[in-house]
C-alpha cells in the first residue's frame, strides 16, 4: 500500500502556460480525470498574450520558481534546502558545471517536493526543465522522467554530452514519435535504452468528426510563425494557386517572430485578397476554423539551425475533426500522415508540389472524405489521450507512484 503522497507527481516545465503547448494541458487533464494528483512547477512566468480555453480546467496548483540573481539568494536557498535535505551540501558536487540559476531553482524545487511528499518528477522537453528536474531529483533522492520532443533533440545548440547524461540518469524517457526514438537509440546507444514512444494525445470528446464532403475552398494553417513551420512555402504555393485561377482563401492562425516578414511576403506577392493572417485564436475558434476548411496545410521544414517539429498537434486535431491534411516528411509526421491513405505528403520547400496537393483536395470532395475517414480511425486507434496518458502513468508506477484507483480503494 502506498502512502497518500505517493500518488503525487510534479510536472516541471520551462514556462506555464504556453499558448502552443496544448499537448501538456491535455496530458495533465487526463491524469486528473484518472485521479492522479499533479503539481506544476514553472521555471519562467508566462509571456503569451493568449491562452487556450482548456487551461482553465486544470486543477493542479502552479508554483513559479524564483530565478534568483544574487549570491545571497543562492546561499539562502542552500541553507533552507539543508533543513529537509541533510546531504545537500555534499550533493552540490553533483551540480558541477551547471548554471547557478538552474542549481538555485533545483534547490527550491527539491526542498518543496520533499516537504510536500511528492513522489516523482516529470519534465517536458529535454532542455532546461529536465536540467532542473534532474538536479532536483539528485538533491531530493526522487526519481525523474522526461518527455523529449524535437527542438530539445535536434537543435544545433543541443549538447550531446548533456543529453546523454539526462538519458542515463532518468528513471524513464518518453518521446513523441518512433522517428525520435530511433534517432535517440542510434545516437546515444545504451544511454537511450529506456526510451519509449508515447504519442501526444487528444481528448476526442473535444474533437467531433464531420465529413468534409461539402466544404468551402478554404485552406487553413495553424502554428507559431517560425521557420520550421514552413509558412513562407505555403504563401509561395498560394501565389501559384492564384496564378492558375484557383478559387480559394488561405487563413493563417498564430503569431511568432516571422509575423512581419510573412505579412510583407503576402503584400509583395499581391495576395491580400486570398491570404489572411488572423493571429492567435482561442482553441474553440481554431476548432471551428479548422473544421470549416477543405484542407489543413502543415508544410513543416527542417530549419537552418536543425530545429524541426516532432509531430504537430494541429495535425492530430485536424485529422480528428475530419479535415484532410497536406504535410511533409519531417520527423514523425509520416507516422500519422500516410501518403494517399490518411493525407498527402509533399517534399519540403517545394511550393509547386504543395500547391498541386492543396488544389487536389480543394477540388476533389470524394478524396477529402476518403482520407478524412481513414485519418479519424487512425487517431482513434493511436492518439486517444486517456489511453496514452495511462501509458505514462504506468511509467510513473514503475517508479513508486501509486495507481490512483488502487489508492482510492486502499483508503
Amino acid at each position: 500500500m502506498f502512502p497518500a503522497e505517493a500518488s503525487r507527481v510534479a510536472y516541471v516545465l520551462k514556462q506555464y502556460p504556453r499558448y502552443s503547448e496544448t499537448f501538456i494541458v491535455n496530458e495533465i487533464l487526463a491524469h486528473e480525470a484518472a485521479g492522479l494528483n499533479v503539481e506544476i512547477y514553472s521555471l519562467r512566468s508566462p509571456t503569451d498574450g493568449h491562452f487556450q480555453d482548456r487551461i482553465a480546467q486544470v486543477r493542479a496548483p502552479v508554483n513559479y520558481l524564483p530565478e534568483g540573481g544574487k549570491a545571497n539568494d543562492f546561499w539562502r536557498a542552500v541553507e533552507q534546502a539543508a533543513e529537509v535535505l541533510p546531504n545537500v551540501w555534499s550533493d552540490l558536487e553533483l551540480a558541477r558545471g551547471a548554471e547557478a540559476r538552474e542549481v538555485f531553482q533545483a534547490l527550491l524545487l527539491a526542498r518543496d517536493v520533499r516537504r510536500k511528499g511528492i513522489a516523482h518528477l516529470h519534465a517536458h522537453f529535454a532542455s532546461v526543465a529536465t536540467t532542473v528536474a534532474r538536479l532536483a531529483s539528485q538533491f531530493a533522492g526522487l526519481p525523474y522522467t522526461f518527455t523529449a520532443h524535437a527542438k530539445d533533440i535536434f537543435h544545433e545548440q543541443v549538447q550531446a554530452a548533456d543529453l546523454r547524461q539526462k538519458l542515463r540518469d532518468a528513471a524513464g524517457v518518453v518521446t513523441v514519435s518512433d522517428f525520435n526514438g530511433t534517432y535517440l537509440r542510434t545516437a546515444f546507444g545504451d544511454a537511450a535504452a529506456n526510451v519509449r514512444r508515447i504519442y501526444n494525445g487528444l481528448d476526442l470528446d473535444q474533437f467531433h468528426y464531420a465529413a468534409p464532403s461539402d466544404r468551402p475552398p478554404w485552406i487553413v494553417s495553424v502554428g507559431r510563425l517560425v521557420e520550421k513551420k514552413g509558412v513562407a512555402d505555403l504563401i509561395d504555393a498560394c501565389r501559384l494557386l492564384a496564378d492558375r485561377g484557383c478559387d480559394f482563401v488561405c487563413r493563417i492562425i498564430g503569431d511568432g517572430e516571422l509575423d512581419a516578414a510573412l505579412r510583407d511576403q503576402i503584400r509583395r506577392l499581391d495576395l491580400q485578397p486570398q491570404v489572411e493572417m488572423l493571429g492567435p485564436r482561442p482553441q474553440a475558434e481554431v476548432i471551428q476554423l479548422v473544421q470549416g476548411a477543405a484542407v489543413l496545410a502543415v508544410p513543416c521544414v527542417v530549419g537552418a539551425d536543425g530545429n524541426r517539429d516532432g509531430l504537430p498537434t494541429v495535425l492530430l486535431e485536424a485529422m480528428a475533426l475530419g479535415t484532410p491534411c497536406v504535410s511533409t516528411d519531417v520527423t514523425g509526421i509520416p507516422e500519422v500522415v500516410h501518403h494517399g491513405h490518411t493525407g498527402l505528403i509533399v517534399p519540403q520547400h517545394d511550393a509547386p508540389a504543395l500547391a498541386a496537393a492543396l488544389e487536389r483536395l480543394l477540388l476533389d470532395s470524394e478524396l477529402r472524405v476518403t482520407l478524412a475517414s481513414r485519418a479519424r480511425r487512425l487517431i482513434e486507434q493511436n492518439f486517444q489521450i486517456h489511453n496514452n496518458a495511462a501509458q505514462l502513468r504506468a511509467l510513473f508506477r514503475m517508479n513508486g507512484v501509486a495507481e490512483p484507483g488502487a489508492l482510492q480503494e486502499a483508503r
